[in-house]
């Protein structure tokens, strides 16, 4: 058994987090919900969070459909949340962080903006293994430059219900024992279709595309402002990376490591002077 904190960016109230949680409870797994009070989209790994008189606020929640699974929510970041357990702020300290489910896929190098995959890379440094998992559910027509490489949408509630967050759930679960066996500090990057697992093609391992989904341009500047807006970007579909297989209706995860010294490049300091200050 696992003990594992699930958390997102996407807040507390997301059909995305509990169809994780529930799925990693039915495994056996020793669960924990700890997630944004609201959404955190775009936030990284943002040590961010909400105080009063020095006090983060959090309050505890019930999970729909999984009562029996602690859960809180925390006026803070996906990686401040991370931070947090680590500090066992909502019990044991947690060997696993899953975060998700993203509402829109989290591919290609925009994943260094992702809150979910933030979460996940904060985990890392603490030789956790971590699990992001987005389902690509939306159009960048209506993105966001907040999304951080996930599309955005304005879809009613029920129609957030009828998406297959649990296709996403299911094969987030079972990539868990994979994941166990790689070495500490492991994150998996987990992209699904929006589709039913018998529409799905299968599950590939793939390279992050050298875009996101989506691009910010710049709409109109003036005096003291500048207004942005996201579109779909224009590059065609790179060979063997995740986006080319999303759209290929594959399931799609990379691993991923947090930032590390880039060991093998090679320079000199001879010319750079450096003076002390005189005695």
């Amino acid at each position: 058994m696992t003990r594992i904190l699930v958390t997102n960016d996407d807040g507390i109230e997301s059909p995305g987090l509990r169809h994780l949680a529930r799925a990693a409870a039915r495994e056996g797994h020793d669960v924990v919900v700890a997630a944004p009070v609201s959404e955190s989209s775009g936030s990284s790994a943002a040590m961010t969070a909400v105080e009063e008189h020095g006090k983060i606020i959090l309050h505890k929640r019930e999970i729909t459909g999984a009562r029996h699974i602690p859960a809180y929510a925390v006026a803070a970041s996906p990686a401040y949340i991370v931070l947090l357990a680590l500090r066992e702020a909502f019990g044991e300290v947690p060997t696993m962080v899953l975060s998700g489910i993203n509402r829109g896929a989290n591919a290609g190098s925009a994943v260094v903006h992702s809150g979910t995959v933030g979460a996940t890379l904060t985990a890392s440094y603490a030789g956790l293994h971590g699990l992001a998992v987005s389902l690509d559910v939306l159009s960048p027509r209506a993105a966001s430059s907040r999304s951080g490489g996930a599309a955005l949408d304005v879809i009613s509630e029920a129609d957030d219900e009828k998406r297959h967050w649990s296709s996403a759930a299911e094969l987030a679960v079972r990539l868990i024992p994979t994941l166990r066996h790689t070495a500490g500090g492991t994150v998996f990057n987990l992209n699904v279709p929006d589709l039913h697992l018998d529409g799905i093609r299968g599950l590939r391992r793939a390279s992050l595309a050298q875009f996101g989904q989506v691009q910010m341009s710049i709409a109109e500047a003036g005096e003291g402002f500048v207004r942005t807006a996201v579109q779909a970007a224009d590059e065609l579909l790179e060979p063997q990376t995740d986006l080319a297989a999303l759209a290929e209706h594959f399931a799609v995860v990379t691993p991923l490591r947090a930032p590390v010294e880039a060991a093998d490049v090679r320079f000199s300091l001879d010319a750079v002077e450096v003076h002390s200050p005189a005695l």
